[in-house]
């Protein structure tokens, strides 16, 4: 009988072993995944998608349609993923009044940002990665985002509208000039053909969704006015208001 317990026990103690050694190698590999899925920590990365972006056809219409929606009387802007600081920039042109907070996580990025607006005391910089809950930065009257939230999965998309919607001022404005998913795989490939990249050279960061997906994720949240203001294939401005 002891030589059955002893068994058993070295069993069991075996097994345990084995399976603590899986499931530390299974968190390193979901660990290593995560962190080649986001390359906006690299340098280089970063660097290239500067290179292209003032190429990127349309942009700047939906740029434009982004700004002609935000008022002139706005008095904190809030950025998220701002990348070299361009939205920012542009909405103070008509709003140099404004305060802006510029979030950002790439090393590349916020060294941009930082040199964009060194000499401008109203712009705030923050390192802050999009995939993590927003820190408490007060509140705004507007909320903007240029091609940023869809690095994040889709259900930290979700947690993070309820969280800009928690952080905008009744009145306030929420603008997301953003890269969404095409509903055929050969409009995909049209859309990138488009913009100069294959499927080898797209973004392996992103996770693209639906627009009409994230418009019922915004209306169920509680915002107003929403629509989809402006699109070209897969470039699309969603806006929502925050009720008075």
């Amino acid at each position: 009988m002891n030589l059955l317990l002893l068994a058993i026990a070295k069993f069991t103690y075996t097994w345990l072993v084995a399976l603590s050694r899986s499931s530390i190698h299974t968190w390193i590999k979901q660990r290593q995944k995560i962190i080649m899925i986001n390359q906006w920590i690299n340098i280089e990365h970063a660097l290239d998608y500067l290179r292209r972006a003032d190429n990127i056809p349309h942009r700047t219409e939906g740029e434009a349609v982004l700004l002609d929606h935000v008022p002139q009387t706005v008095k904190r802007i809030l950025d998220l993923g701002t990348g070299n600081g361009r939205l920012l920039a542009l909405l103070k042109v008509d709003r140099p009044q404004a305060q802006g907070v510029a979030l950002d996580f790439s090393p590349t990025m916020l060294a941009e940002v930082g040199a964009r607006f060194a000499a401008d005391a109203t712009v705030t910089i923050v390192d802050h990665n999009l995939d993590l809950p927003l820190p408490d930065l007060g509140t705004f009257d507007a909320v903007v985002s240029s091609f940023a939230i869809h690095h994040c999965t889709h259900p930290r998309k979700q947690a993070l509208y309820a969280e800009i919607f928690a952080c905008l001022q009744p009145g306030g404005i929420f603008c997301n000039l953003e890269h969404v998913a095409s509903p055929t795989p050969k409009l995909h490939a049209h859309f990138l053909e488009s913009i100069g990249y294959t499927p080898e050279t797209e973004d392996p960061s992103n996770k693209l969704l639906d627009v009409e997906t994230q418009l019922h994720w915004l209306r169920q949240m509680g915002f107003i006015e929403v629509d989809c203001y402006w699109k070209w294939l897969e470039m699309a401005l969603l806006i929502g208001l925050k009720p008075l």
